[in-house]
């Protein structure tokens, strides 16, 4: 079987837990081929992982590179005046109907794009006017405090452009199309689904739509801006869902948020990230000052700022404590780990904390301190915790995403955004040995028996084979309920 796999800023071009995810599924599906279709920001990265034997092409999708080449746009042959205004319409509507004629307008739009040139209409000065033109038919929300001007409709159907880009490549062809996140990843996974009929799996770390609320937040853009955009999301995530044959969260809370975007209960599997445990063997000794780790890309979703803060509040208790931050930014996030860096010297820690970059080694990360925090806003199933649990270490963690499920009853959780009772939880394991090291027992069994690797791998071939052979128009196809075994892990559900 050949699998197209779709991804969105991650593998094989940057690191990060996804990244990891990607590989490990390749390289254990040693009997699929696999097309990877990366959707990247310039086309200019360089790929950082070696990539296996049955990877058999890499295809890069820049999203804001030069446009793609097409015809001229005429009046011949441009995009029909009545379909931008469909788009736009369904975009500003939020009524029922919006997300059907949202469906319909992107198939169009898609079989345009095949043929024509979709940036250059995107970004044509008739696109700007009808936005223009809309916006003056109905009155601004009062949160945006001022009118939608020019300068607002160029910008908005500039990140459009840029967004449906993927539309105008050619659709792979595969026997499945495997995005491994929702939103723009899940674009070529449509067209191959719509010019081949190619059955579609989505699977979510994160909550895609979540994160790009929260990225939003602080975006340059004013609030009209911000409000199309996360609509054009919000009814991308939602297609995603209903066209998938598919879904494979990878925790339980994402499952909430794709039933109420309309994702059908029966198309549901969980499958939770696992690791090898020949790669985190049990740790044997802790490092003599209290040290806590922290693991990850240094990046604003990951609030490295909290933790941070926390720990200073962890000094004026215990003066010996360290904290080591092993990772790196993101290329173009360089200027976060500088902010966090500020934050040390200006809260009088910085010989306490240590940015140490990646470490070759991830194992050696989780030995160097004592326990392990995770402060995110947003996660979805981190492998940082799992990894630091196979390894027998302790874990405080915000509760987001699928930390809950990770954990149980082996660490501590956390409200996000609070270094007080991150504090307080740090505390209570680094002066409580035997806590410590009970927990830490603990979180490595529940480790080794729910998330290894070989049972991610082993439920993704099962659910490529259930997709493809249930895959519609072949004869005596029904739709089947996909079985969810993850709510015997809730610990909600375990307690009674």
């Amino acid at each position: 079987m050949k699998i197209a796999m779709m991804t969105e800023g991650t593998y094989p071009y940057s690191f990060g837990g996804v990244s990891v995810w990607c590989d490990q599924l390749i390289r254990g599906l040693t009997g699929y081929d696999f097309s990877l279709v990366a959707i990247v920001a310039t086309g200019a990265e360089r790929m950082v992982w070696p990539l296996p034997g049955n990877v058999v092409a890499v295809d890069r999708v820049p999203l804001w590179s030069t446009a793609p080449a097409g015809p001229t746009v005429s009046r011949r042959n441009g995009l029909p005046v009545g379909l931008l205004r469909e788009l736009i319409d369904s975009l500003l509507d939020s009524s029922a109907e919006a997300q059907p004629r949202f469906t319909g307008v992107l198939r169009e739009l898609f079989e345009f794009a095949q043929r024509g040139n979709l940036s250059a209409a995107l970004g044509s000065d008739k696109a700007v006017r009808l936005l223009s033109e809309a916006w003056m038919e109905r009155p601004p929300p009062a949160h945006w405090r001022t009118a939608p001007t020019l300068h607002d409709a160029v910008s908005a159907m500039q990140l459009l452009d840029h967004a449906l880009r993927p539309l105008s490549c050619p659709p792979p062809q595969a026997d499945l199309a495997h995005a491994v996140t929702n939103g723009l990843a899940v674009l070529p996974a449509l067209a191959a689904k719509w010019r081949y009929g190619t059955p579609v799996i989505v699977t979510e770390h994160g909550v895609y739509l979540r994160e790009q609320y929260l990225q939003n937040r602080k975006s340059p853009y004013r609030w009209p801006v911000k409000a199309i955009y996360l609509s054009f999301m919000r009814r991308l995530c939602a297609l995603g869902y209903s066209e998938a044959g598919a879904i494979t969260p990878g925790n339980v809370y994402n499952r909430r948020w794709e039933e109420r975007l309309g994702a059908k209960p029966g198309r549901i599997r969980t499958v939770y990230n696992g690791v090898d445990p020949a790669d985190f063997p049990a740790l044997s000794g802790e490092p003599d000052a209290p040290t806590i780790s922290w693991v990850g890309r240094i990046d604003p979703i990951k609030d490295v700022e909290t933790l941070v803060r926390a720990f200073a509040l962890v000094r004026q208790e215990m003066p010996a404590a360290r904290l080591r931050l092993f990772g790196s930014p993101p290329k173009g996030r360089e200027s976060y780990l500088e902010r966090c860096q500020a934050l040390t010297a200006d809260l009088g820690i910085t010989g306490a904390v240590t940015f140490e970059g990646r470490v070759e080694n991830i194992a050696d990360a989780y030995a160097a301190g004592q326990i392990v925090a995770l402060s995110s806003v947003s996660e979805g199933f981190p492998y940082s915790l799992i990894e630091a649990m196979t390894c027998g270490r302790t874990c405080v963690a915000t509760d987001v995403g699928g930390v809950t499920e990770a954990v149980g009853d082996t660490g501590l959780v956390v409200p996000p955004r609070n270094p007080k009772l991150m504090a307080r939880a740090c505390l209570t394991l680094l002066q409580d040995d035997d806590l410590r090291h009970r927990l830490g027992t603990a979180a490595r069994t529940r480790a080794l028996q729910n998330f290894t690797v070989d049972g991610a791998i082993s439920a993704f071939d099962e659910v490529y084979s259930l997709v493809s052979a249930a895959r519609p128009g072949r004869p005596g196809w029904t739709e089947r309920a996909i079985e969810d075994p993850s709510d015997d892990l809730l610990p909600w559900k375990a307690a009674k």
